[in-house]
């Protein structure tokens, strides 16, 4: 509400019992509502990661991934690359996905994970913690993303950029388009160095 975004809000009554199946339910429908919002909240990425958790252990949900993805990943890492992930999903989100995938576990390709805990994905000072955690420059590193305004971010803190542009993501203006290096497909892209 501080944002001026109406949401549904749960009032208990102080004075009678709060009857449990509706505030169950007004807490079901301030998470939807979250979800719709697209919040980044850390919280709400955990409670989203602790949910999914039975779901990928009982086999009932498999993480998508685009079929360019582990491919690519594996060609890097023979070229002796470190590939991290950074997501506003919370960390153990990112495992239970990737370990749970429609191509079997892939975790194994990753040699880390980062989420919002570490900062806001379009705070310029998220990447450069990222960067003295993995304990690599700035200018060493190439984040991957589809949101420029974390592109913009990650280039201020000196990290190279580059926009992946999907079916379904955010059009990009013709200005955004000059400014990133684009690829549809993580196969175009050739990556050298350390991370």
């Amino acid at each position: 509400m501080r944002q001026n975004r109406a949401c549904p809000i749960h009032a208990v009554d102080q004075t009678v019992h709060t009857d449990e199946e509706k505030a169950i339910r007004e807490v079901v429908d301030n998470v939807l509502w979250q979800m719709a919002a697209d919040r980044k909240s850390t919280a709400l990425k955990q409670l989203q990661g602790h949910m999914w958790r039975s779901a990928y252990a009982s086999g009932r949900l498999k993480g998508e991934i685009y079929q360019d993805v582990t491919p690519s990943i594996k060609r890097w890492r023979d070229q002796g690359l470190k590939v991290f992930i950074y997501s506003s999903g919370s960390v153990e989100a990112q495992k239970l996905l990737f370990a749970h995938s429609v191509e079997g576990d892939v975790l194994d390709l990753f040699d880390g994970h980062f989420d919002t805990a570490i900062g806001a994905k379009v705070d310029a000072k998220s990447y450069e913690r990222i960067a003295e955690r993995i304990g690599c420059p700035p200018e060493e590193i190439t984040f991957l993303t589809d949101v420029t305004r974390e592109a913009k971010a990650a280039e201020d803190a000196g990290v190279n950029v580059v926009v992946v542009v999907r079916p379904g993501n955010m059009e990009l203006t013709d200005e955004e388009r000059a400014h990133y290096d684009l690829i549809a497909s993580f196969g175009q892209l050739e990556v050298t160095g350390r991370t």
